[in-house]
């Protein structure tokens, strides 16, 4: 059994892998004809040089697994869509860059909603998994963009914008290949509820978007622009609660010891080219 997300490391580019391994051991891959189908059927004239291709099959698959070629396919995250006026600002800042009129924004409304939002990763691969906390509707987030007038020089492609009713805080990156680590991560999400309301003090909390910023490189060569987020307040209990659910997944051997290392950077993704229709 080979998991889908991990089928092109033994492939190999262009066959590559495959071929490599066919030649020196006269052992044939057969790999399945369907796309969700994980049953990889090896094909030899001993039981001895197949269980040498499994023993070799199981090594690549380990190194895959570790691999940062391996695409992140669920993040962990806190909506923002719930607050109707952000939404609306944030339609709002997309036509003053797009030079666009709201009527022409909302004819593509049901084009828009109909795809998934993509951040750092595919959210179509992500079911969501939902921990219910206090929202504090009497007081909206703030965003302060700048909504005078159009921009159409800026030559931005509208497909790249992340949809305003998918627009959320990223907590945390994963990579789940199979089916029994996205059930495992729904249930660590789950089993932390009461300690991430413990950490909000079970009160609500509020936020600020500030300014825009790149991640990961100059303006000239961004693929991601995000808006850092601000804790009103400045009481840390934001920052406590989602260090709650990432100490979680990284106990658990869910979040990779590279990844688990990295500094945790609340953000609210604007734009990202991984959206751009090709």
């Amino acid at each position: 059994q080979v998991d889908v997300p991990l089928m092109h490391f033994l492939k190999g580019k262009g066959g590559s892998v495959q071929k490599q391994i066919e030649q020196e051991t006269g052992v044939k891959i057969i790999f399945p004809s369907g796309k969700e189908e994980t049953l990889v059927v090896l094909e030899g004239k001993s039981a001895e040089s197949i269980g040498k291709v499994s023993e070799r099959i199981a090594k690549i698959l380990e190194e895959a697994v570790q691999s940062p070629m391996l695409d992140y396919s669920h993040f962990i995250s806190l909506p923002l869509a719930i607050h109707p006026d952000l939404v609306e600002k944030l339609n709002n800042f997309q036509r003053s860059i797009l030079g666009v009129s709201a009527s022409n924004v909302d004819s593509d409304k049901d084009e828009i909603l109909s795809e998934s939002s993509v951040d750092e990763i595919d959210e179509a691969a992500s079911p969501s998994v939902p921990v219910k906390q206090p929202v504090q509707e009497e007081k909206p987030v703030i965003v302060k963009m700048d909504n005078k007038g159009s921009q159409p020089e800026f030559d931005i492609d509208k497909s790249i914008f992340i949809k305003p009713k998918t627009f959320h805080l990223t907590v945390l990156m994963l990579k789940l290949w199979n089916k029994d680590r996205i059930a495992q991560a729904s249930d660590i999400l789950q089993s932390v509820s009461s300690q991430v309301n413990d950490a909000l003090e079970n009160r609500p909390i509020s936020i600020q978007l500030r300014g825009l910023t790149c991640m990961k490189g100059s303006p000239a060569r961004a693929r991601v622009v995000y808006a850092p987020v601000l804790e009103v307040g400045g009481e840390g209990r934001l920052v406590r609660a989602c260090k709650v659910i990432t100490e979680a997944f990284v106990k658990s051997g869910l979040v990779l010891e590279r990844d688990a290392k990295q500094e945790l950077r609340l953000h609210a993704t604007i734009m990202n080219v991984r959206h751009r229709k090709r």
